[in-house]
């Protein structure tokens, strides 16, 4: 039997069997992380913890990226 998570990352589904933290999502996307606000069900996310967080069925992952102007 498979254990397929799904989760969403800016209102969008998505599927996976495997064991993935915040900072692999965010590498998986190309994000560049000095230049964003993640939040994770809810609640902003520190980086400091991106390592230490898996995704697990259901999760809502929001990311704002920053952008400059003038």
């Amino acid at each position: 039997m498979t254990n397929i998570k799904i989760f969403f990352v800016n209102g969008q589904e998505y599927y996976t069997h495997e064991k993935i933290s915040l900072f692999d999502l965010i590498n998986y996307f190309n994000y560049k992380d000095s230049l964003l606000v993640l939040e994770y069900n809810n609640l902003v996310c520190n980086k400091e913890n991106w390592n230490n967080i898996f995704i697990v069925t259901n999760d809502k992952i929001e990311v704002v990226t920053i952008v400059g102007g003038g």
